[in-house]
């Protein structure tokens, strides 16, 4: 069989088993194995199975994952999310749609030392969603500004999604934590001027809250942020000082939280138990979805499909940013349905060559405009994992009626992806000080 065809055939069967509910790990396994035993043989199949799932699994720089992870889950469980949604609640809550305003600024901030999406939205919305109800804030607003803030997780450091994008991309993962800094905090000053437009357009929708005074907002602020500052700069600050690798700034960040509970009085038995629970099977699946995505990009660059990719786009009479933005809308499309993690792992095999060396991009800004991307993808319909993360902490609000609250987001999101692409210096400028 044709190479190119048994590829097509291959991604084709693919969204077929995602379709028929099959887990995307081992779609993406089934049809690596299947599509790379057509092209070679049987043998050549099992043993590319054994070989590069022991590679993969055995691959020292994968452990940042868990580290990191593990970081997120001790400060979920610490209680960390609600001395921050205090001290922002205090600053910002005043204001028309202050709530949600602050909502924005507890997930970027919980996000630094957190790493995950669903986490984030998890934590953020049981402390927030409950606060925004008594001050009668329209469900449909509440609900889908901390869908939305949950995304700010996948772009503020550190980011397990970054990681993955990193070894899959073999870049920097230290330069891709700073690269995700300007964007990431730009994004969620965006979805703070759209919910304040929304809430001065109808002021029904987002009441403001009580004003605090200076007192009370710089006690706030000592009890809130300061023990992020502290496991911020010990961590992702040593790492990016090149004091340590990033699995080191994952381990030192996890002892961070530790002696920062732990100083509070609020470390125990069963916070560390659940927090390693939790880690335990989140690492789990993403190790799975890396090993099956090394098995399916196997079969993806044998059937050519990345070279014939390549040669398209040098083919296409459309300047470069034209391109870029074909690829974002493919990313689009596509992260409405597959879930982030296994959409970076399922691409990059395809979409990096085009944009690096094709047309000349930068993959440390590349990898910021993707994960952007995957980041709309967690809060649109019919997957959007965040809307329904939410879902399950408010019950009683229709999905459909989270999804309508998301699109002044969405709106942000495509304001700040524009502002990428025309000045690229927002993602490379802190990168390039690494340099």
């Amino acid at each position: 069989m044709n190479p190119m065809t048994a590829g097509l055939i291959g991604i084709s069967v693919f969204f077929l088993l995602i379709a028929l509910k099959m887990p995307i790990a081992y779609a993406m396994a089934l049809v690596g194995f299947i599509g790379f035993a057509s092209l070679t043989t049987l043998s050549a199949a099992f043993a590319l199975v054994s070989t590069e799932l022991f590679s993969a699994f055995a691959n020292y720089s994968l452990s940042v994952i868990p580290m990191f992870i593990w970081m997120g889950f001790l400060a979920y469980y610490a209680g960390i999310g609600a001395r921050l949604y205090n001290l922002a609640y205090k600053l910002v809550g005043h204001l028309p749609g202050g709530l949600a305003i602050a909502t924005q600024a507890t997930c970027a901030l919980f996000g630094a030392v957190c790493g995950s999406n669903t986490a984030t939205a998890a934590t953020i919305g049981a402390i927030a969603l409950p606060e925004m109800q008594k001050y009668k804030y329209d469900p449909s607003l509440s609900t889908a500004s901390v869908a939305a803030g949950g995304a700010l997780g996948v772009l503020i450091p550190p980011s397990v999604i970054f990681i993955v994008y990193g070894i899959a991309a073999e870049q920097s993962v230290g330069r891709l934590f700073l690269a995700g800094i300007v964007p990431g905090f730009l994004l969620m000053f965006l979805y703070m001027l759209a919910i304040y437009l929304v809430a001065r357009r109808r002021p029904e929708l987002g009441p403001p809250g009580p004003k605090f005074g200076w007192v009370e907002r710089f006690k706030a602020l000592g009890s809130g942020l300061f023990e992020v500052l502290v496991i911020f700069v010990i961590s992702l600050g040593g790492l990016f000082a090149g004091w340590f690798t990033p699995t080191e700034a994952g381990a030192v960040g996890v002892a961070g939280v530790v002696l920062v509970t732990a100083l509070q009085g609020g470390l125990t038995l069963e916070i560390i138990k659940n927090s390693l629970a939790d880690t335990t099977r989140t690492t789990a699946m993403i190790m799975l979805l890396v090993g099956s995505a090394v098995i399916f990009g196997r079969f993806i660059a044998i059937s050519r499909i990345p070279f014939a990719m390549a040669d398209w786009a040098a083919a296409l009479d459309l300047p470069a940013f034209a391109v870029i933005a074909l690829i974002l809308l493919i990313y689009l499309v596509l992260g409405c349905f597959i879930d982030a993690l296994a959409l970076i792992l399922l691409t990059i095999p395809i979409f990096l060559p085009v944009a690096v060396t094709v047309l000349g991009y930068d993959p440390i800004w590349f990898g910021v405009i993707i994960v952007m991307v995957v980041a709309m993808g967690v809060i649109t319909p019919p997957v959007g994992m965040n809307v329904y993360i939410v879902k399950g902490v408010a019950k009683t609000v229709p999905l459909e009626l989270i999804f309508k609250g998301i699109w002044p987001f969405l709106v942000a999101i495509f304001v700040c992806l524009t502002l990428l692409i025309s000045f690229p210096q927002l993602a490379t400028f802190l990168p390039s000080l690494l340099h």
